[in-house]
């Protein structure tokens, strides 16, 4: 999974609102213990089959086995194995299933500052061992690297450039700060890390460097008393964030098959577009301070160059550089190679054929732990799975088809879940209603959800049937107070990347911390079954809650007489979007006609009212015929936002409401061909999408007419 930094008082609402949902600022909350707001909704027999089957015990026991073997991608098929077998005893019809893709591995790295005087730091590289946390000393733990960096070496002076989005540079230019020819010095945060590799690049440096940065702690820093990881809640100082750089928001998946799957036999394309020729690897805040600390003085402060996310919170002037005389070394040799990763597929047939639900977790990670990233997630799934399984012992069949996936390869560009449905986008056009995606399960005690607007509704509702983490609190109250009643876009970022860009409505879900939380150490060694059961989440509660909520809303899209679908409310923010496209345009100062996409809207409100009473009356009615047409007008309106092509440049991204944008890999651009084009200054583009806009509107609202 991919995530965004953390910083503390930042209003939630607008993080949720355009952003990845994985992408949590820090921020205060009162005790989860307080009087309860909403009364927990009743539960069906099989609803309390389902919740009561679900246990905190075995959810940690399923845990403690993904976190203590090495599972990067394309490194462990014994674990996609014993996944399907866990699903197999529960009934489901289990398989293991294999792609052949192009992955590169770490060989060696080194890093050196040298000072105009001579003298030479040499960072470490690597994180500490620790005697209180295993795996951190397992003999196969995996080096600190970049997956899909380029091998290469560096030598030269080196610039800060913030957070690395294509405004930092267009603001060191501004400012005369040389780039060609040096090595770049990156801050976590802000866009996806590849597309700071990928900007530097562009701007004609060398070689990247990207640090972690305290700033993004919130509350729990070692500079506000806390004790760091294992003795207490803070950031460990030696804690690196792994990671892909793979250029994300361009396309996703086995950056040699675009748009097909990865065969054996499959042709294979020029990877340049979507991976970096230069060499980059992380490092540590710890690292990080003296390679900044010797910028110090040098171009301009970090104050002046006054962009956002530009200071931190390390004691250093966050100063441009360069430095003149003082260099970096780096060199980064990595291993290239085709190699198989295995997806688990489990199933469990409905009555109706033509209409499946779609559930999935990704099961690699950077690390041998992964304990929040991802196999917190992982052993939700096996758990559902087991509960699901009590339903199967007595006879029970979903109306729906229920797909279970557990997906290879996520870490590095979302690769085995793409691989899939490029695969079988043919079936998944015809039958998919929804795909419910779970990553970093758990990391904290406070849920979210990030989803497509028709699933708002019944996501919300679901969580009032949960008591949250054995409280006298629902889990609705306690995620509303969380995120004040915000449910996030889906930009990209995890495995609903391709059914989202394939027409399929998503959600994505999890827990994460607050401010006064301890501080999750993300792609890190420190992400293991010790900080989980210790820090993250002592007892599985909030894996518990959450399990059950994936459970039972999977239950509830499968099991329905009727999809249980919100279609005004995809209006609704349809409208919203508009206008904040109006004020992005009105911002640009272009001139730009929207008419013909406000009465797409117009539109496709209407048709939305209509067919919701359409299914009003099929359910009163008890019209069998008619509630099959309704429930396919809801599986399939979507397919419509996807009819119109693709992206400029990114073809991959078809769906023209919401899609990853351009320079930040994760964040969700609404109208993106259209809100792009505008920031761009291209009037003649922008117009063109916001005819092709209208016309994908307008080919949904046409599905769902009665």
């Amino acid at each position: 999974m991919w995530y965004l930094s953390r910083k503390s008082q930042v209003f939630i609402t607008l993080l949720l609102t355009r952003a990845n949902a994985r992408s949590h600022e820090r921020l205060s909350h009162p005790s989860l213990i307080k009087k309860q707001d909403t009364p927990l909704s009743p539960l069906s027999p099989e609803e309390s089959t389902l919740v009561d089957a679900i246990s905190n015990t075995t959810i940690s026991e399923w845990s403690y086995y993904y976190t203590h073997g090495a599972h990067l991608a394309g490194k462990n098929r014994t674990m996609a194995q014993w996944t399907a077998d866990r699903w197999g005893e529960n009934g489901w019809n289990s398989s293991v299933v294999s792609y052949y893709v192009y992955l590169n591995y770490p060989v060696n790295k080194s890093l050196s500052l040298t000072y105009s005087n001579g003298s030479i730091f040499q960072p470490s590289l690597e994180e500490a061992v620790l005697t209180e946390d295993e795996t951190t000393s397992y003999p196969n733990r995996i080096p600190t690297f970049h997956g899909y960096s380029a091998s290469g070496s560096a030598n030269a002076e080196f610039v800060y450039v913030g957070r690395g989005q294509q405004v930092d540079f267009d603001r060191l230019i501004e400012l005369g700060v040389p780039l060609e020819g040096k090595v770049a010095i990156a801050k976590y945060g802000g866009p996806f890390r590849g597309l700071k590799v990928k900007n530097a690049q562009e701007n004609g440096m060398i070689g990247t460097i990207i640090f972690t940065d305290t700033a993004d702690d919130g509350d729990i820093t070692e500079a506000n008393g806390y004790a760091a990881y294992p003795d207490g809640p803070a950031r460990n100082p030696s804690s690196v964030q792994r990671g892909s750089v793979q250029f994300l928001s361009t396309y996703p998946g086995d950056p040699t098959t675009p748009g097909y799957p990865s065969k054996e036999d499959s042709p294979r394309a020029d990877h340049s577009q979507v991976v970096p020729r230069i060499p980059s690897f992380p490092i540590s805040y710890v690292d990080a301070i003296p390679i900044l600390a010797a910028l110090d003085g040098q171009g301009t402060t970090g104050v002046e160059v006054n962009r956002t996310g530009w200071v931190g919170a390390l004691n250093v002037s966050y100063s441009t550089g360069p430095a003149p005389g003082t260099t970096i070394s780096m060199s980064n040799l990595m291993e290239d190679v085709y190699t198989s990763i295995w997806d688990s597929i489990g199933i469990i047939n409905g009555t109706i054929a033509d209409e499946t639900i779609v559930i999935g977790n990704h099961r690699d990670a950077w690390i041998v732990g992964g304990a929040a990233d991802p196999n917190s997630g992982s052993a939700i799934i096996v758990e559902l799975a087991k509960a699901f399984g009590k339903l199967l012992s007595q006879g029970w069949k979903p109306k729906r088809n229920i797909v279970l996936c557990s997906w290879d390869a996520e870490e590095y560009g979302v690769v085995g879940s793409t691989e899939w449905v490029e695969e079988y986008v043919p079936w998944l056009t015809e039958t998919a209603v929804s795909y419910l995606n779970i990553d970093i399960g758990a990391s904290g005690p406070w849920p979210y959800i990030a989803a497509t607007p028709e699933l708002h509704t019944i996501s919300t509702e679901v969580m009032k049937k949960i008591s949250w983490m054995d409280t006298n609190r629902t889990m609705y109250d306690v995620w509303f107070e969380y995120t004040q009643g915000s449910i996030g876009v889906l930009g990209s970022g995890s495995d609903y990347t391709s059914f989202v860009q394939n027409g399929i409505g998503s959600i994505d879900m999890g827990a994460s911390g607050d401010a006064a939380d301890p501080i999750y150490h993300y792609h890190s060694n420190f992400d293991s079954y010790h900080w989980m059961s210790t820090f993250g989440d002592p007892g599985f509660l909030a894996h518990k809650s959450m399990s059950q909520y994936l459970t039972l809303l999977a239950y509830n899209l499968a099991n329905q007489d009727g999809i249980q679908f919100d279609l005004p409310n995809y209006a609704t923010q349809l409208e919203k979007y508009y206008e904040e496209l109006v004020s992005t345009i009105d911002s640009a100062l272009l001139s730009l006609d929207t008419t013909v996409l406000q009465s797409a809207i117009a539109e496709f409100k209407a048709g939305a009212t209509e067919v919701q009473g359409l299914g009003e009356q099929a359910a009163a009615t008890n019209d069998s015929e008619l509630l099959t047409l309704v429930n396919h007008k809801y599986r399939d309106f979507q397919r419509g936002f996807v009819s119109q092509g693709g992206l400029p440049n990114r073809e991959f991204y078809k769906h023209l409401i919401f899609a990853p944008g351009v320079d930040t890999g994760y964040a969700a651009t609404t109208f993106p061909g259209i809100t792009e084009a505008v920031q761009a200054g291209n009037a003649s583009l922008a117009a063109e999408f916001v005819t092709r806009t209208a016309n994908a509107i307008l080919v949904a609202a046409n599905i769902i007419k009665t």
